[in-house]
């Protein structure tokens, strides 16, 4: 039994395939497309379906739509107040001027041409398909011959954290934005079942106020709230008072309210994009982090008492947040953690088709954990190799990859590093990344520059998982880089290009099971200078969404100051337009050997 998956509605648009209970693939529409989050969440785009990650999914199994039993929509408009109505029409402002007009109290006057798009996706999903797709969407209609699922969004980020999680019973919690609704849930899983145990309804989300403090500092929402994270650090609780009085939780429920912000009447102009950053900011950031996390302990606390489970698994695009993780695991009172890698809204199509699958076989087995994310588009190297010789290209091919490129890093260069199946989720671990050693300091610097990023934006270490108690305070298995740790202090001048401002880092551990070609090289890396660290930067540039494709890959080296380029067995380089390490660096180095 095939059962899809799809997410579109509102951002992150995606799809997943499962198969009698084992996920087969799963990929986001921006890594196809090249725009970033695939669109913006706007009721006009609610009719956008991912047909490049549907494609990809059905292409990785050999069948085509006909061969799918069930489509599991991570949305369900019956719970919208108009998808209730039985209205067969809807009406919207013809000019901007017409909104103002239309609105009524907190009513969004899109709200029908949003619903409409949801609604009318089965029919979109075989009208709408590009023209060179259409094949293996060919045969289809609105009706079939598969079952078509509405899937209440919450449900679906609470089966994309429980059902691939490595516990059989567990607490679950769903932090976002908002669904159709609700936009905190609280659930109870065991088996294949999940139970509701309570929900926070709009207009309180802790989601949305993270988000307008996004839109505030001069950051884009529903896509930089990461960089609200990073700025955090910098600050000071300066302003903490003014968002604990706005925050009310009942601990005795789980349920919480937010009384409205206006941040502009209180702390003045926004920031204009790309404007100067100072202390205001860095404060105003740190006070609502901080706040963040004082709110979710209290709501985990309730969920641990309510739940007495000893295991938490998260979704929502709030567990995102690895510094908020971090405080839960440290200061919660659950013993185990595990967030969902694609914990935004991208995720939500794995856990909508896992959720139909479970119902629809009627079965508690259990026959998939998510042990790694190398879900998306994998190349082979003759296939590698016949795109770079097409492309004229001068390349080599490597005899021993893992020491070749070791020594290359080793020697203070940064590389694109394509490798398997592309990740599945925002994080790059290792399949799409951009590799470094993580020394000198200024290491940061030059990733940052040549990603165009803002420089206060830190960068991730890859450590050997064997090796990570050794350079991180309480460290544990963290594949997919999802939690924060303090760097140790006597390790911090060895591996000062990832330690942060704050003196953390927000580690990746990588084993020869998840992947052994990464695994492999920073090993070699250790062998070579005693430290088994590497910097782990997404493979893109500012405005791109992470390379996808051999072509992708090439473009971002050849557009880019990488270094070289590793994909597959192959390795691309340009004349090194920086110094190996200096002596001094070396010295450091050969002190860890």
């Amino acid at each position: 039994m095939y059962t899809l998956g799809i997410n579109a509605a509102f951002h992150d648009p995606a799809a997943a395939l499962v198969k009698d209970g084992i996920v087969l693939a799963a990929a986001e529409e921006e890594r196809f497309t090249h725009i970033k989050h695939g669109k913006r969440p706007i009721p006009f785009s609610a009719y956008e379906l991912p047909y490049n990650a549907i494609d990809f999914c059905l292409k990785t199994a050999g069948i085509r739509l006909t061969d799918v039993d069930h489509i599991a929509y991570s949305f369900d408009p019956a719970l919208l107040p108009d998808g209730q109505s039985g209205e067969s029409t809807v009406t919207i402002p013809l000019r901007p001027e017409g909104v103002a007009a239309m609105k009524n109290g907190d009513h969004d006057p899109y709200e029908g041409l949003f619903l409409s798009g949801i609604l009318n996706a089965p029919g979109h999903l075989v009208d709408g398909v590009p023209v060179h797709l259409a094949e293996r969407f060919r045969g289809t209609s609105a009706q079939g011959p598969y079952q078509w699922h509405f899937v209440n969004h919450h449900v679906a980020h609470a089966a994309s954290a429980f059902l691939p999680s490595p516990y059989e019973k567990a607490a679950v919690l769903v932090l976002d934005g908002r669904g159709e609704v609700a936009t905190t849930s609280y659930w109870l899983g065991e088996g294949n079942q999940m139970t509701l145990l309570g929900e926070v309804q709009l207009p309180h989300s802790l989601g949305l106020l993270y988000e307008e403090l996004t839109t505030y500092l001069g950051f884009l929402h529903s896509s930089d709230e990461y960089k609200v994270m990073a700025l955090a650090s910098f600050g000071k609780p300066m302003y903490v008072d003014h968002f604990r009085q706005r925050i009310r939780v009942d601990e005795q429920t789980g349920s919480y309210t937010i009384a409205p912000l206006d941040l502009v009447s209180t702390f003045g102009e926004a920031r204009l994009k790309g404007g100067p950053l100072n202390e205001f900011h860095f404060d105003l950031a740190h006070s609502v982090q901080l706040v963040l996390e004082e709110t979710v302990l209290k709501l985990i606390t309730w969920l641990h008492q309510r739940t007495g489970a000893d295991s938490l698994c998260m979704a929502g695009g709030v567990a995102l947040n690895c510094v908020m993780n971090a405080r839960l695991r440290d200061q919660g009172p659950f013993k185990n953690i595990w967030v969902q890698p694609a914990a935004g809204d991208a995720g939500t199509a794995l856990g909508a088709a896992m959720c139909v699958d479970a119902q629809q076989r009627q079965t508690n087995e259990r026959r998939y954990e998510m042990t790694h994310v190398y879900l998306g588009p994998s190349f082979s190297d003759d296939e590698i190799e016949t795109f770079l010789n097409w492309s004229k290209l001068p390349y080599r091919r490597l005899t021993d990859v893992s020491q070749e490129v070791a020594t290359y890093l080793a020697d203070g260069h940064i590389i694109g590093w394509f490798q398997q199946g592309m990740e599945f989720g925002p994080r790059a671990l290792g399949a799409r990344s951009i590799l470094a050693p993580p020394f000198p300091a200024e290491m940061q610097a030059r990733l940052n520059d040549l990603k165009d990023r803002e420089e206060f934006r830190p960068v991730a270490p890859a450590v050997l998982e064997e090796a990570a108690d050794t350079y991180f305070l309480n460290a544990r298995q963290s594949p997919f880089m999802l939690f924060i740790n303090d760097v140790r202090p006597e390790m911090t001048h060895a591996i000062p290009a990832v330690t942060h401002t704050d003196g953390t880092a927000r580690i990746q551990t990588v084993n020869p099971q998840q992947n052994k070609p990464y695994y492999d090289l920073i090993r070699a890396f250790a062998d070579l200078t005693g430290v088994p660290v590497l910097v782990n930067t997404s493979f893109n540039t500012r405005g791109e969404p992470v390379v996808c494709t051999p072509r992708d890959a090439v473009e971002s080296f050849w557009t880019s100051p990488l270094d070289a380029l590793v994909i597959g067995s192959f390795m691309l380089t340009k004349k090194p337009q920086t110094a190996p390490l200096d002596s001094l660096v070396r010295e450091e180095v050969s002190a860890f050997q």
